[in-house]
């Protein structure tokens, strides 16, 4: 499902026509999407629920940087939200996994920054670097596997995304709840997308967290009884 799919899908489910105008009901609020904005708005929002809910491969990112000598500070990138490793690469191309700690450790543990050696550790010390420690000895090479937001389904190029070509389901239903949670639609509605949103993200689960981390060389296959 692309976005020009999805946009108007969710258009046919809630029967919303999206005027140019809001039209207010008795209690002066507005029950219709404005703009094309609003629609955006639900499917972005719809968007940020399901990354925060599934670890799915699209979320995943790999940068490159380097640690300078007698610098123990190191840029975070401007996407990122969460680390899932970082490693320094030695002259010989060995890489070394370093130790995620709180800043009090690294101050701790190396307190004197000018005693310098091969990173052990790393802490995040503000929203913009890390510290590492001790402080680097060299300069290294470093690569960072992270967590990050990837583009959504409304500014990508061709308007398609790993969800919309994957698992549109819980992209649609996801943004059906926020579009019928704005529109003030009727509760047993609103119920029966939720419990679809839950059926299609718990597949998406099993994807993304199951199968994603698992082969058949080290797992066995499933079985099921033959009736």
């Amino acid at each position: 499902m692309n976005y020009a799919t999805l946009f108007k899908t969710i258009q046919a489910y809630v029967e919303n026509d999206f005027p140019d105008t809001d039209v207010i009901d008795t209690a002066g609020v507005s029950t219709t999407f404005a703009d094309t904005a609003q629609i955006n708005t639900f499917i972005t929002q719809a968007e940020q629920r399901i990354f925060n809910s599934v670890q799915i491969p699209d979320l995943r990112k790999n940068a490159t940087g380097n640690l300078t000598a007698s610098n123990r500070y190191l840029a975070v990138p401007s996407d990122w939200l969460a680390t899932f490793s970082l490693a320094v690469i030695d002259g010989n191309g060995k890489y070394y996994y370093l130790l995620n700690k709180d800043v009090n450790f690294i101050r701790e543990s190396y307190p004197n920054p000018s005693v310098e050696g091969l990173p052990q550790h790393y802490a995040l010390f503000d929203d913009t670097s890390w510290i590492v420690g001790p402080t680097p000895d060299d300069s290294y090479d470093v690569e960072l596997h992270y967590f990050y937001y990837p583009i959504s389904i409304t500014a990508a190029v061709g308007g398609t995304t790993w969800l919309g070509d994957n698992f549109d389901s819980v992209l649609l239903y996801g943004s059906l709840l926020e579009a019928y949670t704005f529109m003030k639609g009727e509760g047993d509605v609103l119920a029966a997308y939720q419990k679809r949103y839950d059926e299609a993200l718990a597949m998406l689960k099993q994807l993304g967290e199951g199968k994603n981390r698992q082969d058949m060389y080290r797992t066995p296959q499933v079985r099921y009884p033959v009736k």
